[in-house]
């Protein structure tokens, strides 16, 4: 497979992630209906149901259930193990409901990248810096929006890059090897601190919309 065909599967891969953490999947619903559902049982707290959201997607992570109840990963690009698949996805969904309560358009090129960039947790930054773009000590809604797509496609590269290796590292990906997953690929479990952290980089991320 030649570097082309690498960066377009890879691309992929993204663009799949960060649709079923938008959209939903399978038991997993999209992520407007995650951010409504955890306000209203947090009496209209945006705050609250954000910390709502990461405790419940963290418990979440460390059950099997939701592993086989997902659906849908044939789609994926690539050969990786579904628990760890999976992960990714409760992370990204997660990230975008956050991003939904604090007032982000999840639809918008940016807000999508950044949802990814949220799941490198703390390396998020480093990413950003290794670009060249300096968004300040703080993100905001406007910052965001202004990060122009030519630079998106570079965060973009270094996220998938990252996501991929992460992957690679624990036996579970093979770039060489770019099928579908089987229904017999059943991970064992999931890990709830790396969504959780995922979550914490997304409330850092997203900050609260005062005045732009």
């Amino acid at each position: 497979m030649n570097a082309c065909d690498s960066n377009d599967s890879i691309q992929m891969f993204l663009n799949w992630l960060v649709s079923v953490g938008i959209q939903g999947l399978g038991v997993l619903p999209c992520a407007q209906k995650v951010a409504q559902d955890h306000l209203e049982a947090c009496g209209n707290d945006k705050e609250k149901a954000i910390d709502s959201i990461i405790a419940w997607r963290t418990t979440y992570a460390a059950g099997t259930g939701f592993v086989t109840g997902l659906g849908g990963l044939a789609t994926l690009p690539f050969t990786i193990s579904a628990s760890f698949a999976s992960s990714y996805v409760l992370a990204a969904n997660a990230s975008a409901a956050i991003a939904i309560l604090r007032g982000y358009d999840i639809q918008s090129d940016q807000v999508r990248t950044f949802v990814l960039l949220t799941l490198l947790g703390e390396s998020a930054t480093e990413v950003i810096r290794t670009i060249g773009v300096n968004l300040g000590t703080k993100v905001t809604k406007s910052l965001i929006s202004q990060v122009p797509g030519k630079v998106l496609i570079e965060i973009n590269k270094k996220i998938g890059f990252r996501l991929i290796t992460k992957a690679g590292e624990k036996g579970f990906i093979n770039l060489m090897q770019i099928v579908p997953i089987t229904g017999g690929l059943v991970g064992a479990g999931f890990d709830g601190t790396f969504v959780h952290n995922c979550g914490a980089a997304a409330k850092n991320v997203f900050t609260p919309i005062v005045r732009d």
